[in-house]
């Protein structure tokens, strides 16, 4: 009689945590390996999130930007992913072609962004310029143009992106197109003999970069204040250009198909609020949406854009492919 008890309260407590386990939902968050790193912004954000949803945030990474709407395509409306975050505008309307993503109830408001943003599937989180990064103590003279970069000599060696694989690649190549015009594949075929490498991502690349590798590499104009904030250096700068700078925006949108279509909109709305913005200055190194009062000193030092360089998404997926082509042309000649 005794065992029979004790069989039953097991099965008791066995069934209460089944209930318990069932009742705390998980919420899915595809994104790229250096925002959930242990120095990005992604362990901050979900005790910051987990704190007010009653939930798990479960962070998914991958090795790059692209690589997160590859992923989804790839697993189609079976994919575990509620959120994917980390996209950016060359590549909202591809990824709204998949017809994987729909639309939130979110309202985008009280933004700080450099252009008007009226999307109602996705949401942006931050904001930056690509620029090319060097060692001030090794370098005096930077190119003070695009072009003239372009223009050097070969001895000097950059490294960049792959554009199919990473979105300051892709913002590259875009930033070519939008100074060159149809000049590009030349322009392509100039900078190709000082190119060392164009890495799958952006971390692999950086930290290439800081090994010793190139004279300079393809990162943010907001790259120094890392340095800055966190290693007291200030020897890295970025080269300001002359035509201005390519601006990237990046962003979140739900999946059709989550079960969790009332806590991904809360994660959304949660983007914009400061338990979300105030991590991302010196967590992501990039901009806020929204104004927020926790940009460090850092960034009032650092290169402002003359001009805001930017492609209209459905440009980008009508010529994406070709413009692909011209590069990888360019790069294996």
């Amino acid at each position: 009689m005794k065992s029979l008890k004790t069989m039953s309260l097991a099965a008791l407590m066995a069934l209460a945590a089944t209930a318990a386990q069932a009742d705390e939902k998980t919420l899915t968050v595809y994104t790229y390996d250096s925002f959930t790193a242990e120095w990005g912004p992604g362990p901050q954000i979900k005790k910051n999130f987990e704190a007010e949803c009653d939930c798990t945030l479960n962070w998914v990474a991958v090795d790059s930007s692209i690589s997160i709407l590859s992923k989804i395509q790839l697993e189609g409306s079976g994919s575990k992913a509620d959120i994917a975050l980390g996209l950016d505008t060359n590549l909202v309307k591809q990824a709204k072609e998949t017809g994987l993503f729909a639309e939130t109830n979110v309202a985008a408001k009280g933004l700080s962004l450099p252009i008007d943003w009226q999307d109602k599937t996705f949401i942006p989180f931050d904001y930056g310029y690509f620029a090319f990064i060097y060692d001030s103590k090794k370098m005096d003279t930077p190119p003070t143009s695009l072009k003239a970069l372009i223009e050097a000599p070969d001895d000097l060696k950059i490294i960049i992106q792959d554009p199919r694989t990473s979105t300051p690649g892709l913002g590259l190549m875009l930033w070519v197109r939008e100074v060159y015009g149809d000049e590009a594949p030349k322009a392509w075929k100039k900078l190709s003999g000082k190119i060392v490498t164009a890495t799958k991502g952006w971390y692999e690349g950086y930290s290439m970069f800081l090994e010793g590798e190139a004279d300079m590499v393809l990162s943010y104009t907001t790259s120094p204040a890392y340095h800055i904030e966190v290693e007291s250096e200030e020897k890295y700068k970025a080269a300001a250009f002359a035509e201005g700078h390519y601006m990237q925006v990046e962003v979140a949108a739900k999946l059709k198909n989550s079960p969790n279509q009332a806590l991904a909109d809360q994660f959304l709305a949660f983007m914009l609020s400061e338990g979300f913005q105030s991590v991302i200055p010196t967590g992501n190194w990039m901009y806020p949406v929204t104004d927020t009062n926790s940009l460090p000193n850092s960034f009032g030092s650092l290169v402002k854009p003359a001009k805001s360089l930017i492609h209209a998404p459905e440009e980008v997926a009508e010529k994406r492919k070709d413009w692909t082509g011209e590069w990888l042309n360019a790069m294996s000649q």
